[in-house]
């Protein structure tokens, strides 16, 4: 099982979804990147001691020379002094604007790796080598990059498209039970927002055959691939259509930013699409089917719909997100499945609007 699938942004490049495709990387980057003498490495902690291995071989057989920089895994790592130190390492490595990165794990190391590619020498090519669902179906495609501030999620980075990226989707195979959950928030959002054919693969399968069934797993990252794709080709920088793909994002990075970071992005934005469909029934922007099909799509997946967190520190925290326009939050809801819009609201309203879900 094998796909390639185009991106056709102002630089266009391709996603290859399949199995067993670590082994072809070096191969897959000299076709892209022939004039790469050198390809570094960013990896975190877990997913070295997975994979690094198997693609260095694929690398040096390739006749690619190599570097590492492996950083501690987790959300935590994903700050300006992880980015200085990668930079940093990037230099001494005498890296040269047609070397190429390679990120190899999930949607932290491809939101860093990229941002370093971005920024070293003001751009030099990466490859995603994406290993997590979370990576897979949504961080590593649409070259959106960055790190986090202690003010919010993602307030540092750059639009940087990737020349490639890599889905091996028998990685998913070594990850543990709670980040699938915790993917499936990115796969249930395509679901709710585009895609009712994916809403009933869901609906009628369950987290277990996800786990266990390869031809599933193919076939579910690579219908969230092409979801992804289309919003991405029809606007890249992210100023129109793209932003329906922020559903429960806006509320969930404050809940994120809340807890230290110690509640998982997967988990906190099933809180947030959860919070956002509560508050759309109450308001009228969705009927009570479309909500209680989202809500009960959510929990089926073994992900948390409650929360208590009082609407006004939620709207403040809204208030710093990178989707602000002015003094107004853009505010996705699902009209109904597989359909949505953007909505705007002023901290006011948006107060008021996640005020009304407790009425539900």
């Amino acid at each position: 099982m094998k796909s390639t699938i185009h991106v056709a942004t102002k630089q266009a490049y391709d996603v290859i979804v399949g199995q067993d495709l670590l082994d072809e990387v070096g191969q897959d980057i000299i076709k892209i990147c022939p004039t790469a003498s050198k390809a570094f490495v960013i990896s975190d902690s877990n997913v070295a001691s997975l994979y690094l291995d198997k693609i260095i071989a694929s690398l040096r057989n390739s006749n690619l020379e190599t570097a590492v920089y492996v950083f501690e895994a987790g959300e935590e790592s994903k700050n300006s002094d992880t980015y200085i130190a990668i930079l940093q390492a990037m230099a001494s490595n005498f890296l040269t604007r047609t070397d190429v990165v390679v990120s190899l794990g999930g949607g932290v190391c491809s939101d860093m790796a990229g941002f370093a590619a971005a920024t070293f020498l003001r751009g030099i090519d990466v490859i995603h080598v994406s290993t997590s669902l979370l990576g897979q179906v949504d961080a590593s495609i649409g070259g959106k990059t960055g790190i986090d501030l202690p003010n919010g999620k993602n307030l540092v980075g750059a639009f940087w498209q990737p020349k490639l990226v890599v889905i091996d989707t028998n990685t998913l195979e070594t990850l543990p039970r709670e980040q699938i959950i915790e993917g499936m928030a990115e796969v249930i959002k395509y679901a709710l927002i585009m895609d009712a054919v994916l809403y009933d693969l869901l609906k009628n399968t369950n987290l277990d055959e996800i786990i266990t069934n390869p031809q599933l797993r193919y076939e579910m990252v690579r219908q969230c691939v092409l979801d992804k794709t289309d919003v991405v080709v029809s606007d890249e920088f992210d100023n129109g259509r793209r932003q329906i793909l922020n559903f429960g994002h806006t509320i969930g990075h404050v809940l994120e930013k809340m807890s230290d970071f110690k509640l998982s992005h997967g988990r906190a934005v099933a809180k947030g699409m959860s919070i956002v469909l509560n508050a759309s029934r109450k308001e009228g922007l969705c009927d009570a089917a479309t909500n209680d099909n989202g809500i009960d799509l959510i929990k089926a997946y073994e992900l948390s719909v409650e929360d208590d967190t009082s609407s006004e520190l939620l709207a403040q925290g809204a208030m710093s997100d990178k989707k602000k326009r002015g003094g107004t939050v853009s505010l996705v809801v699902v009209s109904s499945i597989g359909e949505a819009k953007i909505v705007k609201k002023s901290i006011d309203e948006l107060e008021a609007f996640l005020e009304a879900r407790k009425e539900c």
